[in-house]
């Protein structure tokens, strides 16, 4: 095992005993070579991408739902923290999703498709950035939808066959094992509930922290010309409140900035000078999740979302009509059947045999995921659930001393 990977390795496990179940990144690792402090409104790639919401995050980045200006159409962000032992595991990762595109040039076999990358410099250092297409829930939120109570047989089969497809294609054609296979990181292709989709929803885009009027009137003019008069008339009336200065910190801010500037090198700046420190303005659901957008509305959150899924009958109404075509993502911890990175993959729910006792693992550790992964479709409930013994945590369960290291649900 490389420096790299022991280095990456050693903190995730200590970010994991802390706060994994946490329902955010938490601040401690808002610093210099870590996470990349994001607000709604900041621009990307000299004002290419516009973030809108939070999507999620990781020990290795936070992700974030944005405007693609140019091509006019919504696309998942992730920002990698800035250390060079990220940087280097990010770009393996862009190889590796590079080859997955390049081999499916008709987008059939059920994976997410890389769009873009590039580096982004902030006051915590220079951040590898993914550009992903958006999709849609992923399939624990699927679970939670059904209470916990599984999904009938017939859509898991659904489900299943798309999963399979994705395996089949990384296994055989590419040798490439996710290693991090589990509910979380397959998606869906759309939300469960149109009306939280930004795609079908028809709520307004959230446009550049910019006083300069070229910069709001080049987002609108690039617009899907799908919107109905009033859409467009309101999202008009947000830019023109954006470029006179009417979003809350970011104008304070912003006022300060030179006029002569251009317009994207001061959409740029801006997004740069508004992001301050972790102790200025921390991360968090609370104030990530729900920044205040231009017309003072707060941004909803994942969190606020999966409580308002609306009643049981509802519930159930969505499930039935929902698109259940789905594909892998996150690559993070992907690697080669011939080239390795570490020994110590899987989250642990979903982690097989060969893996806890240390052995060499192949193709075939991705399958054992997938069969719990089945299970817990068709049930609602984990099939593996590790726990704490005397002489061990469940975060080492798979120690040589864990004697019964699995309890069987």
């Amino acid at each position: 095992m490389d420096e790299k990977q022991k280095l990456v390795e050693e903190e995730d496990r200590e970010s994991e005993s802390a706060d994994y179940t946490s329902e955010d990144e938490g601040t401690q690792d808002y610093r210099r070579g870590g996470y990349h402090a994001v607000r709604i409104g900041d621009t990307f790639k000299n004002g290419r991408y516009v973030v809108q919401s939070k999507l999620g995050w990781g020990h290795f980045s936070t992700v974030w739902l944005a405007w693609d200006t140019q091509k006019s159409h919504y696309v998942a962000l992730k920002v990698q923290k800035s250390a060079q032992h990220y940087t280097e595991a990010a770009m393996d990762e862009i190889t590796i999703l590079q080859q997955i595109a390049e081999a499916d040039p008709d987008d059939k076999k059920c994976v997410v498709k890389l769009l873009d990358h590039f580096k982004h410099s902030g006051p915590n250092g220079q951040h590898v950035c993914m550009v992903f297409e958006y999709l849609g829930d992923n399939l624990l939120t699927l679970i939670k939808y059904s209470d916990y109570h599984g999904m009938p047989i017939h859509k898991v089969k659904e489900i299943c066959f798309h999963i399979l497809v994705g395996l089949d294609y990384l296994h055989r054609q590419l040798s490439i094992i996710h290693t991090d296979l589990k509910p979380e990181n397959i998606l869906l292709l759309s939300m469960i509930d149109p009306s939280k989709d930004p795609r079908k929803s028809g709520a307004p885009l959230i446009l550049p922290n910019s006083k300069d009027k070229t910069v709001v009137e080049s987002v609108i003019a690039k617009l899907n010309g799908d919107l109905s008069r009033n859409q467009k008339k309101k999202i008009q009336r947000k830019g023109k409140r954006a470029a006179e200065g009417c979003v809350e910190k970011e104008v304070s801010v912003a006022a300060d900035a030179d006029p002569e500037t251009s317009a994207l090198e001061e959409s740029s700046a801006n997004a740069k000078i508004n992001l301050g420190s972790a102790e200025d303005w921390p991360t968090t659901s609370d104030n990530t999740n729900k920044v205040l957008d231009a017309d003072g509305a707060k941004s909803v959150g994942l969190e606020d979302q999966g409580n308002k899924r609306g009643s049981h009958s509802t519930r159930w109404k969505l499930l039935a009509s929902v698109d259940l075509n789905c594909k892998l993502v996150d690559f993070g911890n992907a690697c080669w059947t011939y080239k390795q990175f570490t020994n110590d993959i899987q989250t642990r729910q979903y982690r097989c045999p060969e893996v806890i006792l240390g052995s060499k693992y192949s193709t075939s550790a991705d399958l054992w995921s997938f069969a719990c992964i089945c299970f817990e479709l068709a049930t609602g409930d984990v099939l593996f659930d590790p726990h704490s013994g005397d002489n061990y945590d469940r975060d080492e369960f798979d120690d040589m001393k864990a004697v019964e290291p699995y309890h069987i649900r």
